[in-house]
């Protein structure tokens, strides 16, 4: 009896317990956005136990403000994503599934950073920029929008400490090199990314590829093989459309094409302008097409869409022009556009330039005419009836309207010299028209920048179109630093040393007989005569007669030495070193130079006359590549063909092209 009695303490006891357990654990399990926000940090499942009937009760979802980070919109799922270990955080799927029995899964799916330094970034985003592949396929099955766009200040282009790949998924994937969640987000039963989307810049994902290229070779072999994936893929699954994906432009109007010519991409540049595919169904998307091959040699066609300056912004009119690009002498000289130069050169453009040349020279012959054979007296002077001032009115009538069209020319494409040569000609005219003599010094001025812009047309000639560039860089590089360095010295020490001399009273000069010879010494304590002193000095035309007026003479000494050591001595040697290194090192460039120069010559004649080239034939010859088998031959007797007209281009040399409206 006495053990029924225990027996039945026992169980009455037992049952106690387990009543008072389970009103503690409904008393515990207080969810918060720390307990949540842990659970998911450490990957605990366990911890998650009864967050959805906690939601349920209190009539909650994972997006509401309770659940979420109030500084930045961070959400349990995000908190989840940057927290995987080993790929995998098994919390994510559970909180899919609560949000989604709760009707909150697209919104908490598509919830994004709302602060300024990551707005926009997506779980999305988070999952792709960790490589999950599983995660991101599970998103995008749940509802996932593909075309998010993170636009914060973080993955802003040139915004510093960041990176920028296009905001959107898919250009992120790309840009770091996830092929595997490139094709499928671009080819899934779900949603398909939209190749066409752009970022705020403008910019679509083959932008964004050009855009992170950095030359290096690992990142441009990456770099490329994503970059013609893409066209690829693209080109499978939209055959029926007629979107050319290169041909769209950003805000700045340029096409990936252009942009890796504007940003000196010389590397993705090289690849797309001689991107080739073998396989024939991909043959349209290829911008070399070979032709015919014979041992080492090999005759391609390149497609010249966007190339040549028939087009607005070309990209040789880019490469050409594009001072700030630093390696653009190089990218000259990739095939097809070192070519293409050579060929419109020896063809047309060298003509036209001579042409150009001739009528300056006429020009500048009637205005150094003009200005030697001037009236003296007071303008302006009224014209005789004389053979003599009928030409010499009409000469001064073709230099002023001259004047004006360089003027037009230099506003529009930007030429220093002849801006200043047209407008001091200008405000010469309004001078002599208002009756000042003070005309002529700027008459004079224009005519002497005159005879220097002759110089431009000595890139006509290889070796003297050398020599002008040499004294350009010289003078724009070399002796502008030299006389920058050389001015503070000598204003320096002129300062210094004024003081030192004493100022002589006046008094006669060296006398010879006769008291006509009277001069005024001049005033030794004055700055500009100390500087002009010094200034001799520099050239070695110093003269230390002056020294006898110094009032400090160990003072001035210690100066004068320290200035002549410093600038006769060391600034000058280290300018002719300098100029020697410039003219080393343009020698070794000579021909990429020289190409740059044609390409300036040329791109500024094509007012004159437009070629519209669609194909343009190269001969290529590698010794280390031997190309047997091609995936088209398209001239099984390339000699025979080279002899042969075509039926529907002209064929001269090197070129197929399709002329049109030659003359304009």
């Amino acid at each position: 009896m006495s053990c029924v009695i225990h027996f039945m303490t026992c169980m009455i006891f037992l049952h106690f317990r387990l009543n008072r357990s389970s009103v503690d654990n409904i008393c515990v399990k207080v969810f918060t956005r720390e307990r949540v926000f842990e659970a998911v940090s450490q990957g605990d499942t366990s911890q998650l136990n009864g967050l959805l009937n906690y939601l349920r009760v209190h009539d909650k979802q994972l997006t509401s403000p309770e659940f979420t980070d109030e500084t930045n919109g961070k959400t349990a799922l995000l908190k989840a994503l940057l927290n995987l270990k080993d790929g995998k955080n098994d919390t994510i799927e559970i909180l899919l599934d609560i949000a989604e029995k709760t009707g909150d899964l697209e919104n908490l799916i598509n919830a994004s950073y709302k602060d300024s330094c990551y707005k926009g970034q997506t779980a999305l985003h988070v999952a792709i920029e960790r490589r999950s592949f599983d995660h991101v396929k599970l998103l995008v099955q749940k509802g996932a929008d593909v075309q998010a766009k993170a636009n914060g200040r973080f993955f802003q282009h040139n915004a510093g400490l960041g990176f920028y790949f296009g905001e959107l998924p898919l250009s992120l994937a790309a840009c770091t090199n996830q092929p595997d969640i490139v094709s499928f987000l671009m080819d899934n039963p779900h949603r398909g990314a939209d190749l066409t989307d752009k970022d705020s810049q403008g910019n679509t994902v083959l932008h964004t590829l050009v855009v992170i290229a950095d030359n290096t070779e690992e990142n441009t072999d990456m770099v490329a093989r994503m970059y013609d994936e893409i066209l690829i893929l693209h080109h499978k699954l939209e055959e029926t459309t007629k979107v050319k994906l290169e041909a769209m432009e950003n805000d700045q109007g340029l096409t990936p094409l252009k942009l890796a010519a504007k940003l000196g991409k010389i590397g993705l540049f090289r690849h797309i302008l001689q991107r080739e595919f073998v396989d024939e169904e991909m043959r349209p998307l290829s911008r070399k097409l070979p032709e015919w091959v014979y041992g080492p040699v090999h005759s391609s066609l390149y497609d010249m869409s966007s190339i040549d300056t028939n087009e607005d912004n070309s990209v040789l009119e880019i490469v050409v022009f594009g001072s700030e690009i630093p390696n653009r002498t190089e990218m000259l000289q990739i095939e097809p556009l070192r070519s293409l130069l050579e060929d419109k050169w020896d063809r047309f453009a060298s003509k036209l330039f001579l042409m150009n040349f001739l009528v300056y020279l006429i020009y500048l012959i009637t205005f150094t005419t003009v200005a030697f054979y001037r009236k003296e007296g007071q303008p302006p002077f009224p014209v005789e009836n004389t053979p003599v001032d009928h030409l010499r009115c009409m000469g001064e009538l073709i230099s002023v309207l001259g004047a004006a069209w360089f003027f037009y020319k230099a506003v529009r494409k930007w030429n220093l010299v002849h801006f200043l040569q047209a407008t001091l000609l200008l405000i010469c005219v309004v001078l002599y028209s208002c009756g000042r003599r003070e005309y002529v010094g700027l008459l004079v001025l224009s005519l002497a920048l005159a005879w220097i812009n002759v110089l431009y047309y000595s890139r006509g000639s290889k070796q003297m179109g050398m020599y002008s560039v040499m004294m350009q860089r010289m003078i724009l590089g070399d002796l502008l630093h030299f006389l920058c360095v050389y001015g503070v010295l000598l204003f320096g020490f002129s300062a210094d040393s004024a003081p030192t001399l004493a100022d002589g009273t006046p008094a006669r000069g060296r006398s010879f007989a006769a008291d006509t010879f009277k001069c005024k010494k001049p005033s030794y304590n004055d700055i500009r005569f100390t500087t002009l002193e010094l200034f001799k000095f520099t050239i070695g035309m110093g003269d230390l007669e002056f020294t006898d007026h110094v009032q400090y003479k160990e003072v001035f000494y210690i100066l004068l030495i320290l200035y002549i050591v410093l600038t006769y001595i060391l600034l000058l040697n280290m300018l002719i070193a300098l100029m020697g290194n410039t003219v080393e090192r343009i020698s070794k460039e000579s021909e990429n130079i020289w190409n740059l120069q044609v390409g300036r010559c040329y791109t500024r004649l094509v007012f004159l006359v437009i070629k519209v080239l669609l194909n343009f034939r190269v001969e290529e010859m590698n010794w280390r590549q031997w190309k047997s088998e091609l995936g088209v031959i398209r001239e099984e007797d390339p000699g025979n063909q080279m002899m042969k007209p075509q039926p529907n281009d002209q064929t001269l040399g090197r070129t197929t092209e399709h002329t049109h409206n030659l003359y304009t």
